[in-house]
């Protein structure tokens, strides 16, 4: 073979194998890898309690007095005592004896010489004292009993009136407050002066469930002035 062309096949395989290496590609730099999310721990929400608004916060306590009218007639109205009775006995010379009860087929039951009162089922009677004074130098009005309300769980009770003033409750030595004031079932008149001052109970059909710590006996004393009382 000829020396050119051995020279000639030596210096084409030469650069084929120079292209070679320059086409060649490097491996591409692997992409950094993403580190994976940190896992949080849940963090759960504690819903806080909103407690129960009471319509009356600023209630009196039993025999904390309340005061109200103005100049020379001013009043004093308290609370002093709060019962409850599932049912009741009493008297009155209105309906004859007992006995005589029983014979006209009055609906009352009889027991040991009283008649007794039941509520509707499911109630109870709640029987709440009251006193009232005249502060003043003259006559005041003293409160109608329907005035005096009892607020229990949102709802509004009103007074249940005895059947009238010679009405005696087993084991009461005051009258029913209305009465007590001189009439029954309107407003009546005080006197002047803490010796004339009256006191009187009123009763309440409520829920035989009935929370005393949620009850609260309210009385609008007179056009300007309004007072409750925690009844526990």
């Amino acid at each position: 073979m000829k020396p050119v062309l051995v020279l000639g096949i030596l210096c084409i395989t030469i650069a084929l194998i120079f292209c070679s290496g320059c086409t060649s590609s490097s491996p591409a730099p692997a992409a950094p890898a993403t580190p994976a999310p940190t896992s949080l721990p849940l963090t759960s929400t504690v819903a806080t309690p909103v407690p129960t608004a009471t319509p009356y916060p600023g209630a009196l306590a039993l025999n904390q007095p309340a005061t109200f009218g103005m100049g020379p007639r001013t009043g004093m109205a308290t609370v002093y005592k709060v019962e409850v009775r599932s049912n009741y006995n009493y008297t009155t010379s209105s309906w004859g004896s007992a006995h005589e009860q029983s014979q006209a087929g009055a609906p009352f039951g009889i027991q040991n010489g009283y008649s007794t009162q039941e509520p509707a089922a499911g109630n109870t009677f709640l029987f709440v004292y009251v006193r009232l004074t005249d502060t003043g130098t003259m006559d005041l009005t003293a409160p109608s009993p329907k005035q005096f309300i009892v607020n229990y769980d949102g709802k509004d009770y009103p007074y249940s009136p005895v059947a009238g003033s010679d009405v005696t409750v087993n084991s009461i030595y005051v009258p029913q407050y209305d009465y007590a004031i001189g009439t029954g079932g309107v407003a009546g008149s005080l006197l002047p002066g803490d010796s004339n001052a009256v006191a009187g109970y009123l009763i309440y059909e409520v829920p035989a469930t009935i929370d005393l710590t949620k009850a609260v006996l309210v009385i609008a004393l007179d056009q300007d002035n309004q007072a409750a009382w925690a009844l526990a």
